[in-house]
């Protein structure tokens, strides 16, 4: 099926989308982490603890974070899971330097390592991770089906993928509060506060393109990926989806 998300860009409609995710995200790299929590009320954090619990199940040893941006949900893994090894990987250096500089204060630099690369072209291995995560990146890939492939290679045999991403609420009148939310609040404290209002704008763009629930998981099984399922989060402001190799 075709994903519309991939047409959506922050910046340029006619210029790559892989190099203007990258823009964007060092250009709010360093609010991005009060932002992200300030506009979704916190909530957030509890949906990551969602993704782990799921995750932490399954009892991986190495994981690879994709599209990890400051570490959040890489650095929370190894806070909840003993022994758990994280690899993160992500297009933009600036968030790259945030996370790192959170890993050292948490001290786990033993345990999450940040990586700057290609989501779509990962440096790795093949069949070299017990399970992959990502939270809010799938989204910004220029081609996902081959972000996807890529993560399907480097999986083991058996290992567990978990993604996590925004989708559209199914209840009428609470999607209706969600996009006028999205539209016109989020862009607005985007633009007081980071400086870069096209970076939110892009938000709500790419969230209302984004293949969600059934198409999603469409898109998981061609991918490669089996036993294909996601779990809807705070009415359907996001959704967790799993697969497996």
């Amino acid at each position: 099926m075709e994903n519309k998300a991939e047409k959506i860009k922050p910046y340029d409609r006619d210029a790559d989308k892989k190099g203007q995710i990258e823009k964007m995200f060092d250009n709010i790299a360093g609010k991005y982490d009060f932002l992200n929590h300030v506009l979704t009320l916190g909530i957030d954090k509890g949906w990551r603890k969602n993704l782990i619990k799921m995750m932490a199940s399954q009892k991986p040893n190495l994981v690879l974070d994709v599209a990890t941006g400051t570490g959040d949900l890489a650095i929370l893994a190894a806070k909840t899971v003993p022994g758990l090894h994280v690899k993160g990987l992500d297009l933009s250096q600036g968030m790259l330097e945030v996370g790192r500089d959170k890993i050292l204060k948490n001290n786990l630099q033993d345990r999450v390592t940040m990586i700057h690369g290609d989501s779509e072209n990962l440096p790795f291995d093949d069949n070299a991770f017990d399970a992959i995560t990502v939270a809010f990146g799938v989204r910004n890939f220029e081609n996902l089906g081959k972000g996807l492939k890529e993560m399907n290679r480097v999986l083991k045999p058996n290992g567990n993928l978990y993604i996590l991403e925004f989708s559209r609420p199914k209840n009428f009148l609470f999607r209706k509060g969600f996009n006028l939310y999205f539209k016109y609040i989020l862009p607005f404290i985007g633009k007081v506060t980071s400086k870069d209002p096209k970076a939110y704008k892009y938000l709500f763009e790419s969230v209302q393109a984004f293949p969600a629930y059934e198409d999603f998981l469409n898109i998981l099984e061609n991918a490669g990926f089996k036993s294909n399922n996601y779990k809807i989060q705070s009415l359907g402001i996001c959704s967790i989806y799993s697969g497996k190799k």
